[in-house]
This record gives structure tokens, C-alpha cells and sequence, in this order.
């Protein structure tokens, strides 16, 4: 499998370090401390401990050697496979976000997409787990229109970074590694794990594994080299157990095989499935073809007895940098899918990064959306299906600011998919008259996250009002279903929320195509109703900086949201009227949850805490200390939307100065945080650490109910 930019070295990473002259390291030591330390801090002592002089234990593999921010990182070699242990994996780097409902299934969906997310080598930014300075990275918000994403490197086993597993499984996308040979290299790791049944098992169970424990879905195997005689009679075998042990471990799994070697063991592209390649295929959940292919590579395959009954299973590969003699590509990409699906298959569409890599950053989500708006007539859109509360405040996973509740939170670049919300559809239509339609992110200003939704357009002369659907989904609603809509009025037009919905005995549909579906016009609440005095109270805020919120209440018995669209009518006048709407978040939850207590945040504790020291800016006698520690914590997830970690002096050095305010340090999206060059005072002193939850649907959790722990720290008498 071919990679544009597998030659480009990661040099620009060296900015996103934060290397510091003239710093000292120092680490608490700490040994035998992991995720069961938490039994050996009481929750009501501070913890103790003295700064000594020493070289850091901590993995280079899991935390960056120079601010021991976590990492995510890949294994280069068949020793690494075999010796991996999972009592050593990074507690950082496993997937937190369950596989979310969706339809269709991808069981169900007759012809699949698979994106295969090739990208300079691959572990850029996206590598750092907390997030990046960044500020015009690569992300992908197109979910609704993909079965599986697949996170390719070349390196032998390519464990999906977090934040990608993460941000698919919230889309109910599957997420899967790479496992990859290539060349002499390669030809050398195939003779020794297709050694015999033993050695490929103890291969596959490893993979089987590392995907267990990370929260993955499954492999892409890609072998690129030539095999002898043992060790391509082994790789069929090879695959059928790894497959089944995948889907005993990882219920929904899949192991797809990439079309490369044959069963005489040649390294021979076939750009088809057929008598060659079936043998791989038989063994595995499906095959990635290479990308040559011709009308005639299609047409065979469709007749061929092999794929009757498994056409879904086949996903023929689309380069969409275009090298070599393809069909399409860059942005005539849709002409190969439209051959595709003309034959009922599924696509494979590899290294979408090319709309980012090869053209001017500043324009990425432009040709983003026009890329997969050129698409979309040969994709399905896949609709979230969940339980109340349904929430979004259209955040990509980057800004330029943090925001929280339409205020300026941090106000730097920043990237971090953790961060992003379930995704609206993001269309563009033309009407007639030259009027058109369009949705859009946008990361100027937010409500919540980096981004907010712009729905723009032109509503032409004869036309009173358009309407843009901005969700597909399948929550089925509560008897008393409250609704809250954030957005900034726009001028010259009004806008208003116009939900769909089906009745129950739809409720079970897991077809494709469309159902009728009825609309539904809420009308707004009075700010003094009893409901939206109760949500107002929750929230702690209310209008900010031209925001406004409306709150809306839904009686509605044994129904289900079906869409969620905005409204856009003129004002007055008849001629064309431009227009711009800004949305900030959009929410809604069964109306009885307003009262629902909330819960506190337990069993915080510190540990791998590594110290650094670096000059003071003053006289440069006093050595500035700072603070590097893991921080975990007990809050049930389903319950939560981020955590707040703060920090805050209580006393020491100095007994005159006083204790100071709580200073934010920054958000965590799961239990666990990693605390990176905190200032903190210099020794003897004492320090508190605190976990504010914030609620799915945004409510303040009362600070009595916030999470703490002490550190008291002194200097080494040595």
C-alpha cells in the first residue's frame, strides 16, 4: 500500500515539544506504582513526598522524554509484538468512548466505506493524547458517512492513537490498526511468526490483545513482500484464527486483508478478488483492493461465484492522491465510487488527508467539505442512535480558543479530538433562483469546544424561508422531552427550531432508505417558567456575549427524534436576502433529569510524578520548580461531559504569603490527567489538586462535590 508522504520525516514535531534550557530533571520515585495506587492514598491524607535528584522511569514509548506529556506510539518490530504485556501498555492511551449505535449497522449496510486515514507516517500531533498547540491541524468531521476508520502507518503494528478511536466510536465508526510487512524486512518477520500453527498463534493472540486493551476493533493486515512456501500455506490459517479470536474478544470486530500477496506466496497486485487472492478472503472479513482496478476488474468480480452473497466484504480501493492508473481521485474521487457502487461494492477510500497535505491549510475545511459533499450522492448517511440526552455544541476537535458557555476559556490553538461532539451534517445545496444552502463549522467564536455551526446562505426573491437539516438521528424521546437551542440572532432574517419525528412502531426500522417522518414547530418557553427557571439554575449562566437560549418543552408519547433542522424565513422584504446564522449547541433530555442529583467525584490520587527545575527569571539564584504527575479518579462517564483540573497554592514556602485562588489547568475527557509543567512554589510547600466534573448536559456540579488531593512536597536533604 502506497503512502505520498512515507518518506517525509517528523521533523515538525520538534516545535510541539516544550524543551527547556538549562532544566534539571528530578522524579519522585515512585516504583511500583500504577492504576492500584490509588488503594495506597487514603482519601482524607495529603500525599507526602520528597524531591530527589534522578532520570525519569517513566516509558519514552508512553510520555514524551522531555514534558512526559502521554503519547501514543506504535511497535516497529515482531520482538516488540511478542514481548508486549499489557500490565505495561499506557493506561492513557485505551479508547474510553464505548462503540455508539447507528443506522444502518455496519452488518446491515449493503455497501460499506472504509477511510484509511494516511498521513505523513502518521503519529503527528494526533499523538500527543491531551492534545496539541496546533493551529491549523488535520481532522476528519464526516462521520455520518463511514463504517470503519483505519489508522495506517508504516510501521509493523500500528496502534490507533486514542483520540481517533475515541472520536469514531462516539460516531459508532469502527476503529481499526494496521499490521504491515514490507520488503526484506518483512519477508524476514513473515518467516518467523508463519513459521508454523505455533508461531502464528502466538502472533494473533498478541494483536488479539493489544486491541482488547486499547479498545479497538480490529486489523488491517497488510503483507507487502514476497513469501516462501511455509509461510504463505501458514497466512490463510493465520487469518481465520485471528479472526476468530478477534470477534470472541472484541464482539463487532473485523480483520481485513489488504490485496498484495498471492497464494503462491508473489507479491502481485491484483486490483480485484479472484482465484489469486479468494484463499485470504475466505479467512478474514473482507479484502482491501488495490487501487488500479479498471470497470472491468468490477465486472469480473461481480460474477465471480467467490464474492456472490459477500460484495459488501469487498472494498475496492480508491487512492485519492491518484497515483499510478486509477479511476478518479483528488476531486474527481466520485467518479470512482460512482462506478463502485454501480456494481454493489464497498470502497476503501485511502489517504483523504490529500484535501489538508496538498493544498493551502488556511482553506482545509473548505476542501474538506467539498471533497465529501462531491461524495455524498454514493454514500449513506448513518444516523447516531441513543438514549436521551442528546447533546452538541459542533465541536471539531480544534479551535482557536477554548471556550466554556460562550466565554474565552484559554485563548490559544489547540487540537485535541477528545474534544469533539457528535457531528452535524455538513451540506451544501443550491436552490433555485441562484439561492442556496449551507453548513458549515466555524472556530471564530463558540459556544462550547472550538467551534460553532454556521448555517449561511441566500434565500432567493419568491421564497419566504429555507430550512437546513443539520442532524439524521434515532433517539427515541421521554414523555416530557426538554429541548435548549444556543445561537446568536442573525439580522434580516429569524430562524427556529423544526425537529421530525416517527411514531414507535417505526422505532424498531433498520433499513436504509427514508421514512416519512412529521414535524414538529416547539414553541419557546417563558424565561419564567418553572422548567427553565430549574435549567437556569443548573447551568450557573445564562445570556453571554450575544448568545441567546431558548428552551423549549416536547409531550410527545412513544415517538423519536428523526432530524433536527433549521428554519431560516426573511424578515420583511421580498428580494434575495443573504443570511448567517450563527448555532452554538443544541440539547435535548428527558425533562425529569433537571432534577436528578449529582454525583461526586471520589478516589482521587496522584502518582509517576517527575519533577523539573529551570532558572527564575529574577535574580537567578532561586530555581523555578515544576510539577509533572498522573492524576486519576473515580466518576461514572456516562454521567459526564469533561473535567475541569485545577490547582491551587495553600501554603510554603513562605508562611507570610497567603493561600491563592483556584488557577485552571486545563480539561481531561476521561478519569485520568496528566499534569505537564505545573509552576508551582518552591519546597518545603503544600498544594491541592482538584477534578471539577462538568455534566453531560453542562450543569455546575457544586464545588463540595468537586474532587481533591494534597501534595505536600519537600526538598532532598541531600
Amino acid at each position: 500500500m502506497g503512502s505520498v508522504s512515507a518518506k517525509v520525516k517528523v521533523n515538525n514535531m520538534t516545535s510541539h515539544k516544550r524543551k527547556r534550557e538549562e532544566t534539571t530533571n528530578k522524579i519522585l520515585n515512585n516504583e511500583g506504582i500504577s492504576s492500584e495506587s490509588c488503594l495506597s492514598q487514603p482519601s482524607d491524607q495529603s500525599v507526602h513526598e520528597v524531591i530527589s535528584y534522578g532520570p525519569s522511569t517513566l516509558p519514552a514509548v508512553h510520555y514524551d522524554p522531555d514534558t512526559t506529556e502521554p503519547i501514543s506510539c506504535s511497535l516497529k518490530s515482531l520482538d516488540e509484538l511478542l514481548s508486549w504485556k499489557r500490565k505495561e501498555a499506557s493506561p492513557f492511551n485505551v479508547a474510553t468512548v464505548p462503540l455508539a449505535s447507528r443506522y444502518p449497522s455496519l452488518r446491515s449496510s449493503p455497501r460499506r466505506t472504509l477511510l484509511s486515514h494516511d498521513m505523513m507516517g502518521g503519529y503527528l500531533e494526533d499523538r500527543f493524547i491531551q492534545g496539541a498547540e496546533v493551529e491549523k491541524p488535520y481532522v476528519f468531521y464526516h462521520w455520518e458517512y463511514v463504517d470503519i476508520f483505519n489508522y495506517f502507518s508504516h510501521q509493523m503494528v500500528t496502534i490507533p492513537p486514542a483520540v481517533w478511536t475515541n472520536a469514531a466510536h462516539k460516531h459508532g465508526v469502527l476503529s481499526i490498526g494496521t499490521f504491515i510487512t514490507e520488503w526484506t524486512d518483512g519477508a524476514k518477520t513473515c518467516e518467523a511468526f508463519l513459521t508454523n500453527e505455533e508461531s502464528y498463534r502466538t502472533a494473533a493472540d498478541k494483536l488479539v490483545q493489544i486491541s482488547h486493551c486499547y479498545g479497538f476493533d480490529g486489523w488491517l493486515i497488510n503483507i507487502e513482500n514476497v513469501l516462501s512456501d511455509t509461510a504463505v500455506k501458514n497466512t490463510g490459517p493465520f487469518l481465520r484464527y485471528l479472526t476468530d479470536q478477534m470477534h470472541e474478544r472484541v464482539p463487532g470486530s473485523v480483520v481485513i486483508w489488504y490485496d498484495s500477496v498471492l497464494k503462491n506466496g508473489s507479491l502481485t497486485w491484483q486490483n480485484e478478488l479472484n482465484d489469486d487472492n479468494s484463499v485470504f478472503f475466505d479467512a478474514c472479513d473482507g479484502i482491501f483492493t488495490n487501487y488500479n482496478w479498471t470497470e472491468q476488474s468490477l465486472e469480473w468480480m461481480k460474477s465471480y461465484s467467490v464474492a456472490k452473497g459477500r460484495f459488501a466484504d469487498i472494498y475496492v480501493g480508491v487512492d485519492v492522491f491518484a497515483r499510478g492508473k486509477v479511476v478518479g481521485g483528488k476531486f474527481e474521487t466520485n467518479k470512482a465510487l460512482e462506478l463502485i457502487r454501480k456494481y454493489e461494492f464497498s470502497t476503501a477510500i485511502f489517504a483523504p488527508g490529500w484535501v489538508y497535505e496538498c493544498h493551502d491549510k488556511g482553506d482545509f475545511r473548505k476542501n474538506q467539505d467539498k471533497f465529501w459533499s462531491l461524495l455524498s450522492d454514493f454514500l449513506y448517511i448513518h444516523r447516531p442512535s441513543s438514549s436521551l440526552p442528546f447533546i452538541s455544541s459542533f465541536c471539531q476537535g480544534f479551535g482557536k480558543s477554548m471556550y466554556w458557555r460562550g466565554q474565552v476559556e484559554k485563548k490559544k490553538s489547540w487540537f485535541n479530538l477528545h474534544a469533539q461532539e457528535i457531528q452535524p451534517l455538513y451540506l451544501s445545496e443550491k436552490l433555485n433562483n441562484d439561492g442556496w444552502l449551507r453548513t458549515r463549522g466555524c472556530s471564530e467564536d463558540a459556544w462550547s469546544g472550538g467551534s460553532s455551526l454556521i448555517v449561511e446562505g441566500m434565500i432567493p426573491s419568491g421564497l419566504s424561508e429555507v430550512c437546513a437539516r443539520i442532524f439524521s438521528v434515532h433517539v427515541p424521546l421521554a414523555a416530557r422531552t426538554f429541548v435548549s437551542f444556543v445561537y446568536k440572532p442573525p439580522v434580516g432574517v429569524k430562524i427556529s427550531l423544526e425537529l421530525k419525528t416517527i411514531d414507535g412502531p417505526l422505532c424498531t426500522f433498520t433499513g436504509t432508505e427514508e421514512i416519512a417522518a412529521k414535524s414538529v414547530f416547539p414553541e419557546a418557553l417563558a424565561e419564567d417558567n418553572q422548567l427553565v427557571e430549574q435549567f437556569a439554575r443548573n447551568c450557573g449562566r445564562w445570556t453571554l456575549d450575544g448568545w441567546t437560549t431558548r428552551c423549549f418543552l416536547l409531550k410527545m408519547t412513544g415517538c423519536s427524534l428523526r432530524e433536527v433542522c433549521i428554519r431560516v424565513s426573511r424578515d420583511g422584504g421580498n428580494g434575495n436576502i443573504s443570511f448567517n446564522c450563527r448555532i452554538g449547541e443544541i440539547m435535548l433530555l428527558d425533562a425529569e433529569s433537571l432534577k436528578a442529583p449529582l454525583q461526586s467525584v471520589e478516589g482521587v490520587c496522584v502518582n509517576d510524578v517527575v519533577w523539573h527545575t529551570g532558572a527564575s527569571t529574577g535574580n537567578g539564584h532561586t530555581l523555578k520548580v515544576f510539577l509533572n504527575a498522573s492524576l486519576r479518579w473515580q466518576y461514572p462517564a456516562q454521567q459526564v461531559r469533561h473535567f475541569r483540573i485545577h490547582w491551587r497554592h495553600l501554603r510554603g514556602p513562605d508562611p507570610r504569603i497567603p493561600s491563592g485562588p483556584l488557577t485552571l489547568i486545563g480539561r481531561s475527557y476521561s478519569n485520568l490527567y496528566r499534569v505537564v509543567e505545573l509552576e508551582v512554589p518552591a519546597a518545603p510547600a503544600l498544594i491541592e489538586l482538584v477534578v471539577e466534573p462538568v455534566s453531560r448536559e453542562g450543569f455546575r456540579v457544586p464545588e463540595a462535590q468537586w474532587g481533591r488531593r494534597t501534595l505536600s512536597y519537600t526538598a532532598s536533604s541531600s
